[in-house]
């Protein structure tokens, strides 16, 4: 197994964070710090608040709460600064226009000034990296629920490509609509971006997905972090019995040191 190195920059800082939103508590007094250098993964069953961290985290829900990014409140950084060094895959992203997949890719470097030349070079290396340069000239919403996530997977990248570090990813469920050899490749590219020095936060569902790539696992649930720490010490049976509801068996991977959850 490949060993993984991480920075000591901190790139994420927030304290007590609480949402309420139509009567029902998201998140109640969560506070963490993300390095950069790091994965780090937020699971959780439907409704634990995940979703709804990542969102106040890079400021979609608007929020008052103490949050930094690399020691300056997000308030102070100024939106077109800021795209340059946060990049943010939604659960869903809507786009009903018809644009070619090009087109959609060619959205990430608008925040940028980048010239035409600079952005194709970018937009075609982050297609290639994503696996979607063959579906460059596709009109966008002729494509699959997969494909479409991985287009806008490479539009994040082509956003934050511009800066050589303190870079932020966040992606919340990127491998919901892939099959198997995409949620691998989306996932690598996570780790990639991770080992090169970002800061990168990934909601999934999958625990073994988030055991085998991750660094570090914060649990959620009813809107409190109910564990936090490296895999093996994050996903124990009587944890996942606890927060799941499930009984499973937590053994060790046959090849790599990562534990693999089954259910029991």
């Amino acid at each position: 197994m490949t060993t993984r190195t991480q920075t000591n920059t901190l790139a994420i800082s927030a304290s007590h964070l609480n949402l309420t939103l139509g009567g029902k508590e998201l998140l109640n007094n969560v506070s963490l710090d993300i390095h950069s250098g790091q994965l780090t993964t937020l699971l959780g069953p439907n409704g634990a608040g995940k979703s709804s961290l990542l969102k106040l985290l890079c400021g979609e829900i608007p929020s008052d709460a103490d949050i930094q990014f690399f020691g300056r409140e997000r308030s102070k950084w100024l939106k077109p600064e800021l795209a340059k060094h946060l990049g943010m895959l939604p659960q869903n992203s809507t786009l009903s226009f018809a644009f070619t997949v090009q087109e959609v890719v060619d959205l990430g470097a608008l925040p940028l000034a980048l010239t035409r030349a600079d952005t194709q070079v970018i937009t075609q290396e982050m297609m290639e990296k994503v696996e979607v340069t063959h579906l460059s000239e596709r009109l966008y919403p002729s494509l699959s629920g997969g494909e479409k996530q991985r287009v806008h997977f490479a539009r994040v990248l082509t956003q934050i490509s511009q800066t050589q570090d303190q870079k932020i990813l966040m992606l919340d469920e990127p491998t919901s609509a892939l099959d198997l050899a995409h949620q691998h490749n989306t996932l690598k590219l996570a780790r990639q971006m991770a080992d090169e020095g970002a800061a990168v936060i990934v909601v999934l569902h999958d625990l073994n997905l988030a055991a085998q790539y991750s660094d570090r696992l914060i649990v959620l649930k009813g809107g409190k972090i109910q564990a936090d720490g490296k895999p093996w010490d994050a996903l124990t049976e009587s944890m996942i019995q606890n927060v799941y509801g499930h009984k499973t068996l937590v053994t060790k991977h046959p090849i790599d040191d990562y534990p693999v959850v089954y259910a029991a």
